[in-house]
C-alpha cells in the first residue's frame, strides 16, 4: 500500500527539523509559496482531500468558502483527539510534527490566514512538549514568522493545552475554549468559516488533514486523486483497537476491504473467537457486525451501510463480549462528556445510562429496549453539536442489530435478581482495549 503520511514515520530523529529536511522537509512550502495562493487552493480541491477528523467535508471546498478582504483569518488545528478508539494524531504529533506544522503553514497560505493555533488536548502532555520544540525550531529557520522564505505570506503559530474535555473536540466548542471561555458547542449558523475564532473567518481542520498537504503539493492533486476511491481520495490512517492481535495504527489506501484491515493487518481476533461487532469510525459511529466485514473501508461505502467511517478508528468486539455491557460503557462515556448545554444531550444520555443500569441489575424488561430505542430517535438531530447523536447512534444501532440478546440478558438478569444472585453495581470501565 502507498504510504504517505507514515513513510518512514519510525526513523530516529524525525521530530527534529534537521532530519526532517534532511528527507526533504519544508520543500512543498518553498514550492507553495513561489505559486499563487489560488493554485495552492485548486490542487487541494483537485486532490479531493475529505477532512478526516470525523465529518469528510473536503478540504479545499473548506478554504473556498472562507470570505475574501482584508480581515485577520484565523486556522485552527484540531488535536483535541479524544474520541475512544482513536489514536492516530497522537503518533503524528510525536513522531513527526514538522509534517503537521509545514501542513499548517501550506494550508494558511492558501487559506490567506495569517494567524494559527494548535488546540492540542491536556493529556498529551509528551506530544505538546515535543510540538512546542518543533515550532521553536520552525521559527529560527524562518518557516514562521513575517516574511515566510522571503514571500509576503506571515504566520504565527500557537500551541494550545485544553483541559481534558472530551466537547472540546467539536469545533466550536475548540473555538470558545481557545477563547478562554467554557467549552460549549455555539449554534450553527454563523459558521466557523464566517464568524469563528474571534468573530474571524476561521479554518479548522484535524491533525492527519493539514498533515496530509505536503504530500499532496509534492504528488500533485490530480495523481493524489488517483489513490482511493473517486469520492473518497488518498490514504487514510485507522487506529484499531479492542479484540486483535495486533493492535495499532495503520496506513491504508481508502476503499481496501475492511477484512483486510482487522483480520489481514490486525491480525483479527484471538484464536477460536470471531467478530460480534465492530465500530468503524470510533465510539461514536453505528456498530456493523461480522457479516459487514467485506465491505470496503471508504466514506461513502460505510454511509450505505448505516454507520460512518468518522475518525477511522476501528474498534472490534469479539463473540465473547456482551453487547449489553457495550453498550452501557459507551453511554456511560457520552454521558459524563456531555457539557449538559441542550435538553436531548443531557438527559437523553442519563436516561440512556439508566435504562441499561437496570438491566444489569435484573430490574428491566424488553418494554425498556423500546425506551432507549426512543430516547435515542429523540437524540439524534435535535442537539446543538453532535456529542448526544454520538452515543444514541451507536447505542441505537446495537438495540436494533442484537435485540435478541438485549432480551436474553434481560430475562437472565431478572432470573438471578430473583434467586438473589445479581450484581447490582454496573460495570464503570470503557471497552476493554478501546482506550489507548
Amino acid at each position: 500500500m502507498n504510504k504517505l503520511l507514515f513513510k518512514d514515520i519510525d526513523e530516529p530523529g524525525l521530530n527534529t527539523i534537521d532530519v526532517y529536511r534532511r528527507r526533504g522537509g519544508y520543500e512543498q512550502l518553498r514550492r507553495a509559496l513561489s505559486m499563487p495562493r489560488e493554485a495552492v487552493l485548486n490542487e487541494l480541491l483537485a486532490s479531493g482531500l475529505r477532512g478526516r477528523g470525523g465529518a469528510g467535508f473536503a478540504m479545499g471546498k473548506k478554504i473556498s468558502f472562507l470570505p475574501k478582504g482584508a480581515l485577520d483569518i484565523y486556522l485552527c488545528c484540531n488535536a483535541d483527539e479524544s474520541e475512544p478508539g482513536t489514536f492516530k494524531d497522537r503518533e503524528l504529533m510525536q513522531k513527526n510534527p514538522h509534517m503537521l506544522i509545514e501542513g499548517i503553514i501550506i494550508a494558511a497560505y492558501a487559506a490567506g490566514a495569517n494567524k494559527s493555533f494548535i488546540y492540542i488536548r491536556g493529556e498529551y502532555v509528551l506530544q505538546a512538549d515535543i510540538l512546542d520544540a518543533a515550532v521553536l525550531e520552525a521559527e529560527r529557520a524562518g518557516f514562521l514568522g513575517e516574511n515566510i522564505l522571503g514571500s509576503d505570506h506571515r504566520l504565527s503559530l500557537v500551541v494550545h493545552r485544553g483541559a481534558g474535555a472530551y466537547i472540546c473536540g467539536e469545533e466550536t466548542a475548540l473555538l470558545d475554549s481557545l477563547e478562554g471561555k467554557r467549552g460549549n458547542p455555539r449554534l450553527k449558523p454563523p459558521f466557523p468559516a464566517n464568524q469563528g475564532l474571534y468573530q474571524g473567518p476561521t479554518l479548522i481542520n484535524n491533525v492527519e488533514t493539514l498533515a496530509t498537504v505536503p504530500a499532496i503539493m509534492g504528488m500533485g492533486g490530480d495523481a493524489y486523486a488517483k489513490l482511493g476511491t473517486e469520492t473518497s481520495t488518498g490514504t487514510k490512517l485507522v487506529s484499531v483497537s479492542g479484540h486483535v492481535k495486533r493492535p495499532g495504527n495503520y496506513e491504508i489506501e481508502l476503499g481496501v476491504s475492511s477484512r483486510e484491515i482487522i483480520y489481514g493487518l490486525a491480525g483479527g481476533p484471538p484464536e477460536g473467537r470471531s467478530v460480534k461487532l465492530w465500530f468503524p469510525g470510533g465510539s461514536s459511529s453505528p456498530v456493523l457486525t461480522g457479516d459487514d466485514l467485506d465491505l470496503a473501508y471508504d466514506f461513502d461505502t460505510m454511509a450505505k451501510a448505516g454507520s460512518m467511517l468518522g475518525s477511522g478508528a476501528i474498534i472490534v468486539v469479539d463473540d465473547q463480549t456482551s453487547v449489553v455491557d457495550v453498550a452501557y460503557k459507551t453511554a456511560y462515556f457520552y454521558r459524563h462528556e456531555s457539557c449538559g448545554k441542550c435538553t436531548p444531550c443531557r438527559e437523553g444520555t442519563n436516561w440512556t445510562v439508566k435504562m441499561l443500569e437496570r438491566m444489569k441489575a435484573g430490574e428491566a424488561t424488553p418494554m425498556d429496549l423500546d425506551i432507549i430505542a426512543s430516547v435515542c430517535d429523540n437524540i439524534i438531530g435535535h442537539c446543538l453539536c453532535v456529542l448526544g447523536d454520538a452515543m444514541a447512534m451507536p447505542v441505537g444501532s446495537m438495540v436494533a442489530k442484537f435485540r435478541d440478546e438485549f432480551e436474553e440478558y434481560i430475562e437472565a438478569r431478572r432470573q438471578e435478581s430473583y434467586l438473589g444472585t445479581a450484581d447490582p453495581e454496573p460495570e464503570l470501565a470503557l471497552i476493554q482495549g478501546a482506550v489507548a
